[in-house]
């Protein structure tokens, strides 16, 4: 699914298309169609399961960085307003397990070598904005290497 998002950053206008990937094996074949001319990579996870932590490195990370290579991944911590609540820690803890801690996502985007590891809430929009301004500065700054070539004769 695709979403466009109209933003100002500084004092430029950016238009944003956000590709939105299912994750389901039924889409392996089709997903690296939306791969190509990709300038920014936002790989999410949910705060809420610690599952979907584990799948970075092992689904995503190979997934992207072969499809594309040079292209600067932000890792995202979805629904940080999870990781106090009362009924998550209690689901959670049935499992034997308990929402992502700050630093273990930090971990993460450390050892994929990510740009950057942020946290959002979609419910509270803690967060949100800075996710977008993010993955656009490391956009434009991936463009502007691109640009900056340099030819001996």
């Amino acid at each position: 699914m695709v979403f466009f998002l109209s933003t100002y950053f500084s004092i430029f206008q950016v238009e944003l298309a956000l590709w939105d990937t299912a994750g389901q094996e039924d889409y392996d074949r089709l997903r690296p169609l939306s791969y190509p001319d990709t300038d920014v990579i936002l790989m999410c996870f949910s705060v809420d399961s610690p599952d979907s932590l584990e799948n970075i490195p092992e689904k995503w990370t190979p997934e992207v960085k072969h499809f594309c290579p040079n292209v600067p991944i932000i890792l995202v911590g979805n629904k940080k307003d999870l990781r106090n609540d009362p009924h998550t820690i209690k689901e959670l803890a049935k499992m034997k397990q308990e929402p992502v801690k700050p630093q273990e996502g930090r971990a993460m985007a450390e050892k994929i070598n990510a740009f950057a590891y942020l946290e959002c809430s979609a419910k509270s929009k803690e967060g949100v904005r800075e996710v977008f301004e993010t993955a656009t500065r490391a956009a434009l700054q991936v463009k502007k290497k691109k640009k900056s070539k340099c030819v001996l004769l």
